[in-house]
């Protein structure tokens, strides 16, 4: 067993800044490459420390202010984000999450963290499409996107 330090949120294993234990393999052939967690070591509880800190600036404070942010995320009807397209509707590429928090942020000021946004299949061609944002882990936002061409 392999004792590492996640350095991001991994789904069905821990958040960022938590200590966790798992199998050799999947910290040799998965975490550690795509720096996903970094090997414990004594000396790192200061780096544990500054990814709580992190975190904890960038996590909404409570629920009711997530519920908040999702009542307003959802009260707009969609989203716009604009790309590049071919004449068969088909981008020039795919929309990120990136893209769609940069859309939200531009129309209701609310920052959202990219990472958070969930993106069931990827949006490759214009249209409307619906996407999931994790606010809290008990709250997640329901946003219509709305993908037109340049």
């Amino acid at each position: 067993m392999a004792k590492l330090i996640l350095t991001h949120d991994v789904p069905n294993l821990g958040q960022a800044g938590e200590v966790v234990e798992v199998k050799d393999g999947y910290a040799r052939n998965y975490l550690v490459p795509r720096r996903l967690a970094e090997r414990w070591s004594p000396g790192a509880q200061r780096q544990i420390d500054q990814i709580n800190a992190r975190r904890r600036k960038q996590q909404i404070a409570s629920v009711d202010d997530a519920r908040a942010i999702r009542d307003e995320l959802e009260a707009v009807d969609f989203f716009t984000v604009s790309k590049l397209a071919s004449q068969t509707d088909a981008l020039y590429g795919a929309v990120s999450s990136a893209d769609i928090a940069q859309a939200i942020k531009d129309e209701t000021k609310v920052t959202v963290d990219r990472r958070k946004i969930v993106i069931e299949k990827a949006i490759k061609y214009i249209g409307d499409y619906t996407v999931f944002i994790n606010l809290h882990p008990e709250v997640t936002a329901r946003v219509k996107v709305r993908v037109i061409a340049e």
